[in-house]
């Protein structure tokens, strides 16, 4: 909106650079949620939106030296995140560009249902939030209209590149879904829905720390924007041997106020925690991660990009597909693994020094970092 503007009324061609609009969306969303955050953190904490810790794996225990009591934190605070990060996409980015606008939708969409699902647990006692077979339904449906909608797009306007998938390391090796007609389709939203969805659910299962989430999501946002901006330059893609996607570097902006909003709640969500993300804002978020993933077809690098949550992700599901199929037999002292480390220093077995939680949280920032750095060597590897 802003740029329009400008370009518009006033010819100020700094505004037309995607470099410039990736800075101040990122500035403008970390403004925005810290200015929305405090008022929001007092707002819960008056209407005692408190985490209850009975129904999640962060049940009371007593507490270690350097630990703190997380019963009066207030949660939900991912509505001011997501509130700050919509706005600034639409005052800094292109709203005539189909990834940003199916962005904000997708974005919109999955917030809402976390938000109901917070909402539920907060407020109807004795009530565990939406039923996990009510909430994949709920992202089920935003996600799928949002890839239906590229699909049709790429198909009516003779973009069917959009649809294919790019696996990494080779160079001319392309899985053409576009040109499959309508198997195509049906094969590229099934296996989108799984990046977005399960994207959506790594970053809810790894909210569980002080700052665990938001930072890690910073890492990942950062090198996803990155990516994009790459390979909406044809240029770039030449020399690269990288897919070309017209307009994807409009999706940088995007990537630039996720970076911003996560900044100002990690301002609230840093040990000690003010306020807690919940499902309102930990589901968006991986969603989003997933659409800029998809724009910029690194959905087969995004295990290493977002590498944390993948790995709380598949110690989760192992440790659940071994406990109902062994009689209740455990892989891990506790998953996910970042509460193993927390609270018996070890993944595999008991009896090594727990881990602090602040710890936990930078050595997993750290993990994330690395794995973003090797994702971003695979730029050149082709």
């Amino acid at each position: 909106m802003i740029p329009a503007i400008f370009d518009e009324w006033l010819d100020v061609r700094l505004f037309g650079y995607i470099t410039f609009r990736v800075a101040m969306a990122g500035i403008t969303a970390f403004v925005l949620a810290l200015w929305w955050g405090k008022g929001t953190i007092r707002w819960l904490q008056s209407h005692k939106f408190l985490e209850d810790l009975t129904k999640t794996d962060l049940r009371p225990q007593a507490l270690k030296p350097g630990s703190v009591d997380k019963r009066a934190t207030p949660t939900m605070g991912g509505s001011f995140l997501v509130a700050a990060l919509i706005a600034s996409i639409i005052l800094w980015g292109r709203l005539d560009n189909v990834h940003v606008i199916l962005a904000i939708l997708l974005t919109a969409g999955m917030a809402a249902v976390g938000f109901v699902d917070d909402y539920k647990k907060l407020t109807i006692p004795g009530s565990m939030g939406l039923s996990a077979r009510s909430k994949m339904l709920g992202l089920s449906l935003v996600v799928l209209g949002v890839l239906g909608a590229l699909a049709y797009y790429a198909q009516s306007t003779g973009r069917d590149a959009l649809l294919n998938i790019y696996p990494p390391v080779f160079r001319n090796l392309i899985i053409p879904l576009g040109s499959w007609s309508v198997l195509g389709v049906a094969i590229f939203l099934f296996f989108e829905w799984l990046v977005v969805v399960g994207t959506a659910n790594a970053a809810n299962i790894t909210d569980g720390m002080d700052g665990l989430a938001a930072g890690c999501t910073i890492i990942a946002a950062l090198t996803l924007s990155i990516f994009c901006y790459v390979c909406g330059r044809w240029d770039w893609t030449q020399y690269l041997f990288l897919p070309h996607v017209p307009a994807a570097s409009e999706m940088a902006v995007v990537g630039g106020a996720m970076c911003g909003a996560c900044l100002g709640f990690l301002w609230y969500n840093a040990f000690p925690a003010k306020v807690f993300m919940g499902d309102s804002g930990s589901l968006p978020l991986g969603g989003l991660l997933g659409w800029l993933a998809l724009v910029s077809k690194q959905e087969l690098v995004l295990p290493l990009i977002a590498s944390v949550f993948f790995v709380n992700m598949g110690s989760s599901w192992l440790q659940t597909f071994w406990f109902r199929r062994s009689g209740g037999q455990r892989i891990f002292t506790c998953a996910p693994i970042h509460h193993g480390l927390e609270r018996m220093g070890g993944v595999f077995s008991v009896g090594a020094a727990p881990w602090h939680e602040v710890t936990v949280v930078v050595r997993f920032w750290i993990i994330a970092a690395v794995g973003a750095l090797a994702s971003l060597a695979l730029l050149k590897v082709r």
